[in-house]
């Protein structure tokens, strides 16, 4: 199998394995739904670390307001007696006015935020030093554990407008968010390798050859943002490790310079005439009036 080493920009994404008869279209599909996947995976994770802390989300027109506000206008959460944790809930005020402050107990809680390591843990960046891959399997199953994990504390399930509910129901709404900037469609999706970009309507090895024990890197990312940055030829380790030896080397030299005094050679063992001076009486001579 050929293996993918994922980037975008400078940052490594996850890798993928596939064969060198696959089309680019093939792997454009998968390789996006993968990218995109573990972004969900991430941004459901976020959402679930605030479910944990607050509770659930306020509906849109008491997002922001302050209770004074909320009474002035008469405005009522009818989700707050519906969504009640398993186990009851501990009162832990939003301080951004997004959520209704009712959050699980410290049991329930726990659930949530294991849930939430182990889901980031399949998808994790860390995954590609392992050596191991990602597949829409992989981000499947950190999905249905979140899912799982939300169930386990809200049986009831969550409000329609959460983003948790939203984003499991594939009804997210991203626009206007740093996190649209993140997502690549299939249609907008480039694979770059070699300062080439691959070509839909090709086959992988056209540009890789037959061997399938091959690995390479390359890059994604959106159409017209033109040909990422080539991979610098030395990794950050080679680079850290050829500046360490060369201060090194140059505080060698720092050390031999200064140690390079001949002033050694005015001295009487320094001199090899010495001993024939001894026999010949020359030692000792000194010049002017006694």
């Amino acid at each position: 199998m050929v293996q993918l080493h994922v980037k975008r920009g400078d940052e490594s994404q996850f890798l993928f394995h596939t064969t060198v008869d696959a089309s680019l279209e093939m792997v454009i599909q998968q390789v996006t739904a993968i990218y995109n996947g573990r972004l969900k995976v991430e941004r459901i994770c976020s959402e679930v670390k605030e479910l944990a802390d607050h509770g659930i989300t306020l509906p849109p027109n008491m997002q922001g307001l302050a209770e004074d506000q909320i009474e002035e206008l008469n405005l009522k959460d009818q989700w707050e007696d519906k969504c009640v944790p398993s186990g009851g809930s501990v009162f832990k005020r939003d301080e951004i006015g997004r959520r209704n402050g009712h959050a699980p107990n410290d049991k329930m809680k726990d659930v949530l935020m294991r849930t939430v390591e182990e889901a980031k843990a399949l998808i994790s960046k860390k995954e590609v030093a392992a050596n191991v891959c990602v597949t829409m399997k992989t981000v499947q199953e950190a999905l249905d554990q979140l899912r799982g994990a939300v169930t386990i504390v809200y049986p009831m399930g969550l409000p329609s407008h959460d983003p948790i509910s939203m984003e499991f129901k594939e009804r997210e709404d991203l626009s206007g968010t740093q996190a649209s900037m993140q997502v690549i469609t299939e249609d907008e999706c480039q694979l770059w390798w070699a300062g080439k970009e691959m070509q839909k309507g090709k086959k992988l090895q056209d540009y890789i050859g037959k061997n399938e024990k091959t690995k390479i890197l390359i890059k994604i990312q959106k159409k017209g943002q033109g040909a990422p940055a080539r991979e610098p030829l030395l990794s950050e380790d080679q680079q850290k490790y050829m500046m360490g030896y060369y201060h090194k080397r140059r505080e060698e030299l720092k050390k031999l310079e200064e140690a390079d005094d001949d002033s050694y050679l005015n001295s009487d063992w320094s001199d090899r005439n010495s001993l024939k001076k001894q026999f010949q009486g020359l030692t000792n001579i000194k010049w002017g009036p006694k």
